[in-house]
């Protein structure tokens, strides 16, 4: 019998002694938790069972060839749980990752700001150590799920005499305090996935920052490094209709709220799915040139999407998170961008009508409104080719003009938003 098979058996034993639908969510992912089986990639002494990417592939497929519901796994939850593994206090382990797995904590990333756009460097949050507590003020945008995160990862600065990148501290900071105020945004295309977070007065007590004062930009970077690769939310939802028992229930109410920030994610990526229907209904794919632009964008497509299943096996390979995502970032942009241009092509001026007698009930129309955000989202695609040209081809940096002490540095301060 291999290893795996015997890994395999012996993760649905425990599961036949202890899996019951019928509990309730929390109940069991509490148990879930506390078992190791959860998380088995993670250290033991943090909830995990030391395993290989290769085991903990085995232990996820027992769960589901049993029919049971894992840890959760979705939101920027994920992302706090890989940044505290990797820089976090062994207090900080033991404090929040337990509520990551349980599902108990929402997170929120509290990175972008007005005035610095995608220099995230250039953050001009601050934080004051005062005594035993950091007192926070400034501003920050385009937090998703903020309005019912109970923690916030947040970058500010601490050192405005260091350099810009080496300025900054890395924090986790209580959303539910008077301090802090979140404002949902309103999207050109009717959603309000997004908010803006007003920190005035915020406290973060000092056992809460993760890694050194000065220190954030690396913790940072081990965020965008996992956002970019895959942003994990709610899958397969297919796979989870019809099951019955209280767990189930308590599920789906989860993904709902989860998910309601993603569900204008499929337009954003352009709804290449749609495109041969829509070709097929409308007579576009007799049309030679537009048959052409419809059979380069579906092999750009499936391109992207086997270099997003190369970076998952590397993933599960326990390979550390590298520029490739930057790589797939950039090429789902260049995607959405293409499609976009097709499904114009091919629905003519009704592209931009919304309605119900617009083509696909309007959905054509917000994918043209939103497929904008997937090329700014997580780092603009010029972001994304300095990382690829730098860290990939190998070519010399762009020059610096922002070297010095921060407080030096020119700021672009014109789009800087004040609390009202």
């Amino acid at each position: 019998m291999s290893q795996a098979t015997t890994l395999h058996a012996e993760v649905t034993q425990w599961l036949s002694e202890h899996w019951d639908p019928n509990m309730d969510l929390l109940t069991w992912r509490s148990l879930v938790a506390d078992s190791g089986w959860g998380a088995p990639s993670w250290p033991s002494d943090y909830y995990g069972k030391d395993m290989s990417p290769l085991d903990a592939g085995v232990v996820e497929q027992a769960f589901a060839d049993h029919g049971a519901v894992g840890a959760a796994q979705s939101g920027v939850r994920m992302l706090a749980a890989v940044t505290l593994l990797a820089h976090g206090s062994h207090e900080q382990k033991q404090k929040y990752l337990r509520g990551i797995l349980t599902g108990e904590d929402q997170w929120c990333q509290l990175f972008s700001e007005p005035g610095s756009g995608s220099d995230l460097a250039g953050a001009t949050t601050r934080a004051d150590l005062r005594g035993d507590e950091w007192i926070i003020n400034g501003q920050k945008v385009w937090n998703t799920s903020a309005h019912h995160a109970q923690y916030g990862l947040l970058l500010a600065r601490t050192d405005w005499d260091a350099p810009k990148h080496q300025g900054l501290s890395y924090f986790v900071i209580d959303m539910e305090q008077p301090g802090v105020e979140v404002r949902q945004l309103a999207q050109m295309n009717g959603h309000a996935s997004f908010n803006e977070v007003f920190m005035t007065d915020a406290v973060v007590n000092r056992d809460d920052l993760v890694g050194e004062a000065g220190g954030g930009w690396k913790c940072a970077m081990t965020t965008l490094a996992n956002e970019r690769r895959s942003f994990d939310r709610a899958r397969d939802v297919g796979a989870r209709k019809g099951r019955q028992g209280k767990i189930f229930a308590d599920l789906e109410e989860e993904f709902a709220i989860a998910n309601e920030p993603y569900t204008w994610y499929p337009q954003r990526a352009g709804r290449v799915d749609l495109i041969l229907q829509r070709a097929m209904e409308t007579g576009a794919i007799n049309d030679p040139a537009q048959r052409q632009d419809i059979a380069r964008l579906h092999i750009m497509a499936e391109s992207a999407k086997w270099t997003g299943e190369r970076a998952k096996a590397a993933a599960k390979a326990g390979k550390p998170q590298g520029p490739e995502g930057s790589l797939g970032k950039l090429a789902a942009s260049n995607v959405a961008r293409l499609a976009a241009r097709v499904h114009t092509a091919i629905c003519g001026n009704d592209a931009l009508l919304t309605g119900p007698n617009s083509p696909m009930g309007g959905v054509i129309a917000e994918i043209l409104v939103s497929t904008p955000a997937i090329s700014i989202a997580g780092g603009t695609d010029e972001i994304q080719k300095n990382i690829i040209a730098e860290r990939v081809m190998g070519l010399p940096k762009e020059p610096r003009v922002d070297d010095g002490p921060f407080r030096d540095v020119r700021r672009n301060t014109s789009g800087t938003t004040t609390k009202s």
